[in-house]
C-alpha cells in the first residue's frame, strides 16, 4: 500500500502490487483510499491560534511588570493575578492541543493499518516530508501545513503495523506530484477540474495517448507506491530511527502504473432468492359499487391545500401553527456519531475497510494464545 500527504484529506492511498510477468507491471486495483480530517484540522489551527493570543497577552503582562520593578516599584497585585490566570490558560489550551493532536496520530495509523491488513499488503510506502519547506503558498496555508502531526503518525503507524508484520518504508517525495502515473508526463496543474486556471489541487496528463486527469493526491499515492515497488533493492534500515528508507531513486527505474479493475462474478449458481411481499396489499374484497347513497355533508368538499390548524388545539397530525397557504420548513438533517462515519471526531470521516472473505471459515480462536477449538476438541 501506499499513502500520500495532504491538506484538508490528510491521507490519500491505495493499493498497488507487480505482476509476475518477464517485464514486471506496476498495477492497482483503482480503488483510492480517504482519511479526511478538515474538522479536526481546523479545530487545532484555531487552538493554535488562541495559545499565540493569550501568548501575546502573556507578554505584555510581562512588560509591563519588569518596567515597574525596573523602576523600583512594586508589581500590581492586579497584573499578577491576571498573568497567573492567563498561564493556567495556556497551559489548559496546550493539553488539549496534545490531546487532540494525540488522536488524530493513533487513527490515521489506525486507518492505514485496518486498510493495509484487510488487503493482505506485507509493507506500506510514505513519502518523507521531514525537511519540507512550506513556502509559496501564503502565511496561512504554509502554517497549517507545518502543524501537521506527521512525525506522530508515522511513530504510531510503525508500531502499529509491527505487531501484525507490515513493513513501514519511506520514499523520496521528489517528483511523486509532478510525472503522471500512467506515461511518466510531466503533469499541468490547474485549481480544480473545471477551473482550468493554473493552480496546485488538479492534475492533467499533456499527452494525447494518455489524458490522466485526477487529483494532484491520487496522482502522487500511486507514483509512491510505483516508485517503492521499483526500488526494493535500495531499501536500508536507519539506525537512528529504525525505520525502512530508500534514500536515493533512479529515475529511469520509474514505471508507470495500469489500474486493473476487479469484476465480480455474477453467473447465476443458485435458485433465485424469496422476495419480500408488499406490507400494504389489500387482503379483503373490494366494496360493491351499489352502495346507498349517503347525505352530502354542508360546506361542500375543502379546498386543496394544507390542513389548517387551531391556534391553541392542534391535531397530532399538524402538531404545528401551519396555514394552507404557508410553505412548510422541513427538519433540519443533523446526522452524528456513527451515521457520519465518525471515529475519534464526528468531523473524521474515512473509507470504509473493505473485508476480503475468507476462502473458508477459519478457525474459531480460544482464549488460550495458538490453540483453536479444533485442536481442544481432538
Amino acid at each position: 500500500m501506499a499513502f500520500d500527504w495532504g491538506l484538508n484529506t490528510l491521507l490519500t492511498g491505495g493499493t498497488l502490487h507487480l505482476t509476475d510477468e518477464a517485464q514486471p507491471r506496476v498495477v492497482t486495483d483503482g480503488h483510492p483510499l480517504y482519511f479526511r480530517a478538515a474538522g479536526v484540522l481546523a479545530k487545532a489551527d484555531r487552538l493554535r491560534i488562541l495559545s499565540e493570543h493569550i501568548g501575546a497577552r502573556i507578554d505584555r503582562l510581562r512588560v509591563l511588570i519588569t518596567s515597574r520593578q525596573e523602576r523600583g516599584r512594586r508589581p500590581s497585585p492586579l497584573l499578577l493575578a491576571k498573568l497567573a490566570v492567563l498561564q493556567a490558560e495556556r497551559e489548559r489550551v496546550a493539553r488539549r492541543r496534545t490531546r487532540l493532536n494525540a488522536a488524530l496520530a493513533k487513527a490515521a495509523a489506525r486507518f492505514m493499518t485496518d486498510h493495509a491488513i484487510a488487503a493482505g499488503a506485507r509493507v506500506i510506502y510514505f513519502e518523507d516530508l521531514r525537511d519540507i519547506q512550506a513556502r509559496g503558498k501564503g502565511r496561512t496555508l504554509n502554517t497549517r501545513l507545518s502543524q501537521t502531526v506527521r512525525g506522530a503518525i508515522v511513530t504510531h503507524l510503525r508500531h502499529q503495523a509491527a505487531a501484525h508484520g507490515i513493513a513501514v518504508v519511506i520514499v523520496p517525495p521528489r517528483g511523486t506530484s509532478k510525472y503522471c502515473p500512467r506515461c511518466l508526463t510531466a503533469f499541468r496543474h490547474h485549481k480544480a477540474s473545471g477551473d482550468r486556471a493554473a493552480g496546485w489541487a488538479w492534475a492533467t496528463c499533456p499527452n494525447t495517448a494518455c489524458g490522466y486527469s485526477t487529483g494532484r493526491d491520487n496522482a502522487a499515492w500511486q507514483r509512491i507506491g510505483a516508485r517503492g515497488l521499483a526500488h526494493q533493492h535500495k531499501t536500508s534500515l536507519d539506525r537512528s530511527s529504525s525505520t525502512f528508507v530508500i534514500r536515493s531513486v533512479v529515475e529511469a527505474l520509474d514505471r508507470a502504473s495500469t489500474v486493473q479493475h476487479q469484476t465480480r462474478d455474477r453467473t447465476k449458481s443458485g435458485p433465485t432468492a424469496k422476495r419480500p411481499v408488499p406490507g400494504k396489499r389489500r387482503r379483503a374484497p373490494a366494496p360493491p359499487d351499489n352502495r346507498a347513497p349517503t347525505r352530502a355533508r354542508p360546506g361542500g368538499q375543502r379546498p386543496a391545500g394544507r390542513t389548517p390548524t387551531h391556534p391553541t388545539h392542534r391535531s397530532r397530525r399538524c402538531p404545528r401553527q401551519q396555514g394552507p397557504n404557508t410553505i412548510g420548513t422541513p427538519a433540519r438533517h443533523q446526522p452524528d456519531g456513527a451515521r457520519l462515519g465518525a471515529g475519534f471526531h464526528r468531523h473524521a470521516h474515512t473509507t470504509p475497510v473493505r473485508r476480503r472473505p475468507w476462502p473458508s471459515h477459519p478457525p474459531a480462536r480460544s482464549r488460550a494464545p495458538g490453540i483453536t477449538q479444533e485442536t481442544q476438541a481432538d
